[in-house]
């Protein structure tokens, strides 16, 4: 169970935070799997807080000897039985420590896997609504949160409370009434963490909220700062830079003030249990109920409780911290996780799909691995939309009851006007993203995959290429892992760009991306056309894959893509009509409906939308183009 966290003043729908519930169960379930691990580390770190707890009597027998003024001999047994104390707690604490650290690391480990897995499974629109910020905090502080508190509070939150029962159990056996002097400082401890754990919560939760606006905020400003300047925008945006970095910086004061309390009320604490310790030995050493080793024992293990109990009431202020990052990792991972369709039957506004297809190492995008597409046999159609319509939130519908029929092989085209919704249904078609409504099926079983040479029903491609830091190799390899060197020159020759790859320094040994040789637009286009090659899908989907090339390398990006299209059925968004000549069929979408469909010829002869969109492109290439 998730709930909505706090929406800033962004007006973006912030990405949903986990229940204390819902955090607690899914902590179990990432332990579960090592629960063996965590036994045995819990065990070992008893026995070596057990074997410590050996030190205070020991100091007790040393202080007895010396006031009976026993001859100096005496002291060796204690002596050397100290120092085997610390030999063996000191092996213990080392080994015990080293098995829960690794139980923390492997937890934090399939964390932050299936947070990954499931960030990039969600929906585009959601991430669009919840805005780059809100994920991008979670990612970066909340991960580091959680990392931090597995790697140093787990361990010492273990040790601490361990040291604390067995001690006061120690108490009680020295006599019971040191236990209960003891326990004098328990009802402040209680209060102070109970007022602190009420307050700390929601706070650490504001705070990541706040640090989500914030980190929003600045990657628009930065992101954005040429239309700012523009458009004069310097003194709006400076000013809600800093409303949300004040925002950030008071509930930061107003954490550090609620640690200081914190703090102030454990010693009071502390004093009051030290001085009933004291008082308890005075009274029982003098009436002869204990000797004065025995009381100074009973001090020095109500001392030697200062640091755990300390570090443990401390450990809450990570521990809380820790808690809200990992209710807002959860949250992620929750909503991502969607609902399997029956086989066979598509749920409503979900797009059936088959084999896990290429991710964006494949080409861009790909559709999500988690739905099964059916198969058909080749003589039906390769994807069938059927009445789907999608809303960005309520009051902003952006499809209206969509039908569309691909044929095996076909090639289809969508254009029109921006904000028509061209994108939004590419992106259905292939699975990135869920309808409000409708069905789509998109079987595998068509196009080239039909003929077993390909393992990805669907792949997409969109005007927002990644280049993976990596060799060029490397990069290609993420759309199929086991491809040859020939394989890869045969994709990158498909795509005409075998001449440039291997004109790179080390050729296919060239490294590319972050830090690395720099490939221009229309050179990383047609490396995410060659993965496309590669993935081999039953349907390639291009959102305005051209886009980026600009005019100088429109042409030949164009017979790229052709080439990769080339025996598989394709529905391409046409940034550029020629895209909408060579293809099979035209569709026209006005305002999220289709209101034409038909060939490139017969649209431009009817005197409607298409023909419309057809003189405005021809007229503005006639214009600005001095070539043909």
């Amino acid at each position: 169970m998730t709930t909505d966290s706090p929406t800033p003043d962004t007006g973006a729908e912030l990405l949903p935070i986990a229940t204390p519930a819902r955090t607690r169960a899914a902590l179990r379930t990432l332990i579960r799997p090592d629960r063996g691990l965590a036994l045995t580390g819990i065990g070992i770190l008893v026995a070596a807080t057990a074997v410590g707890l050996l030190v205070q009597p020991l100091l007790g027998r040393i202080v007895d000897i010396v006031a009976d003024g026993r001859p100096a001999g005496d002291l060796t047994l204690p002596v050397v039985l100290l120092v085997a104390v610390a030999v063996v707690q000191g092996l213990t604490t080392t080994l015990g420590l080293t098995r829960i650290a690794r139980l923390g690391e492997t937890v934090l480990a399939r964390l932050r896997e299936r947070f990954v897995e499931r960030a990039l499974n969600l929906p585009a629109d959601r991430l669009e609504r919840a805005g780059a910020g809100d994920l991008t905090a979670r990612v970066t502080g909340d991960v580091a949160r959680v990392a931090e508190a597995v790697r140093s509070a787990l361990p010492e939150m273990a040790r601490s409370v361990l040291a604390i029962l067995l001690t006061l159990g120690a108490l009680a056996l020295l006599d019971v009434r040191f236990l209960l002097a003891a326990l004098l400082a328990v009802p402040v401890q209680l209060l102070t963490a109970r007022w602190y754990v009420r307050r700390a919560l929601t706070l650490y939760a504001d705070q990541r909220v706040a640090n989500g606006a914030q980190q929003q905020q600045l990657l628009e400003t930065i992101g954005g700062a040429v239309t700012v300047r523009g458009h004069r925008l310097e003194e709006q945006h400076t000013e809600r830079s800093a409303g949300r970095s004040r925002k950030a910086v008071d509930l930061t004061m107003r954490s550090v003030n609620l640690v200081l309390g914190f703090y102030g009320r454990l010693h009071i604490a502390e004093y009051i249990g030290l001085a009933a310790v004291l008082i308890a030995g005075f009274w029982l050493v003098r009436d002869g109920a204990v000797s004065i080793g025995t009381a100074t024992a009973a001090a020095l293990y109500f001392h030697s409780l200062f640091g755990p109990v300390n570090a443990a009431l401390v450990l809450l202020d990570d521990a809380q911290s820790a808690a809200a990052g990992l209710a807002r990792l959860v949250g992620v991972t929750d909503l991502a996780e969607q609902p399997e369709p029956a086989a066979g039957k598509p749920a409503a506004g979900k797009p059936a799909a088959g084999k896990p297809a290429a991710g964006k190492a494949a080409a861009g995008k790909a559709a999500p691995a988690s739905v099964p597409r059916q198969r058909i046999a080749s003589s039906e159609a390769a994807v069938t939309v059927h009445a789907v319509s999608h809303a960005y939130g309520p009051g902003r519908p952006v499809l209206h009851e969509v039908s569309l029929t691909l044929e095996p092989g076909e090639h289809v085209a969508l254009v029109g006007t921006s904000g028509a919704g061209k994108s939004t249904l590419a992106r259905i078609v292939a699975g990135v993203q869920q309808p409000t409504s409708g069905t789509v099926t998109a079987p595998a079983g068509t196009g080239s995959a039909a003929a077993g040479a390909g393992e990805h029903p669907v792949v997409l491609v969109t005007q927002e290429v990644h280049v993976f830091t990596g060799t060029l190799a490397e990069d290609l390899r993420l759309a199929r892992p086991d491809a040859s060197d020939a394989d890869l020159r045969t994709a990158l020759a498909t795509v005409h760009a075998l001449d440039w790859a291997e004109a790179l320094p080390d050729g296919l040994a060239t490294v590319v991306g972050e830090g690395g040789h720099r490939l221009d637009p229309a050179r990383a286009q047609q490396l995410a056309l060659a993965r496309l090659v590669l993935a081999d899908p039953a349907l390639a989907v291009l959102d305005e894959a051209t886009a980026e090339a600009g005019s100088a390398g429109a042409r030949v990006l164009e017979r790229s893509a052709e080439a990769a299209l080339a025996g598989r059925t394709a529905l391409v968004v046409a940034h550029r009509l020629t895209q909408a000549v060579a293809a099979d069929r035209v569709v026209v979408l006005e305002a999220g409906r289709v209101v034409e469909s038909g060939p490139h010829d017969e649209l431009r002869d009817a005197d409607g939308p298409y023909a419309a969109l057809w003189r405005a492109w021809s007229g503005s290439r006639t214009t600005t183009a001095p070539h043909p």
